[in-house]
């Protein structure tokens, strides 16, 4: 296959599962009322892409996701409604274009540890986590002063505790924690066990290790 060949593969796998990918996020398998929502898989094919061709390339994919996310939520979700000025700065870097770029670097233990699915998973793992840091760092800062109503509404001895234990600051980024840890986990998991999955299938893990030189 020549050069040529392989970067038109290349960008047409990367089309191809960055639309997967947007269409799998709209697929909701349960939504929270202020944000936030876990989907049907829909990290697996960027994790792929990252890990298919790398980390830098895994950048730039996602970085692609990222953006047309940002549109759709501002679109269909209204997401920066109610924000202003460096607001909707804030919330689009760190909860979309950064968010979504550090998915791409699912390829960061590829070629540094001999099994290829641990390597994935573990790549995923770690990507996925430092999405969930953003979306911390964007709660924590926009969305702080909801702490307070948010344990309250709970009614329930963890909110109470939350509500006697903790305040100002503190209060609000334990509020961000919990809030978007309850919807990032267990993306990360079905995420996860995608990949798990696909690694499972040996033409898929062939194509995954290989890359352009698979095909």
């Amino acid at each position: 296959m020549t050069n040529v060949s392989k970067k038109t593969l290349r960008l047409v796998t990367s089309g191809v599962l960055i639309g997967l990918a947007t269409v799998l996020s709209v697929i909701k398998v349960f939504a929270l009322p202020f944000g936030g929502s876990v989907t049907l898989f829909s990290m697996v094919p960027i994790l792929v892409l990252g890990y298919m061709y790398g980390v830098k390339w895994g950048l730039l994919s996602s970085g692609v996701y990222g953006l047309l996310q940002m549109i759709l939520g501002a679109t269909m979700s209204q997401a920066f409604a109610g924000l202003s000025g460096f607001s909707i700065v804030i919330m689009a870097l760190l909860d979309y274009i950064v968010a979504y770029v550090v998915v791409g670097m699912s390829g960061m233990f590829k070629g540094r540890l001999k099994n290829h699915t641990v390597a994935f998973a573990l790549g995923s793992t770690v990507a996925i986590l430092l999405r969930l840091i953003c979306h911390f760092l964007s709660g924590w800062i926009l969305w702080g002063s909801y702490a307070s109503s948010y344990f309250e509404e709970m009614n329930n001895s963890f909110g109470n505790y939350m509500l006697s234990s903790f305040d100002g600051q503190l209060l609000a980024a334990l509020y961000s924690l919990v809030y978007n840890a309850s919807y990032m986990l267990p993306e990360l998991v079905m995420s996860v066990i995608g990949v798990v999955a696909l690694m499972a299938v040996k033409p898929l893990r062939e194509r995954m290790i290989n890359g352009n030189t698979a095909w």
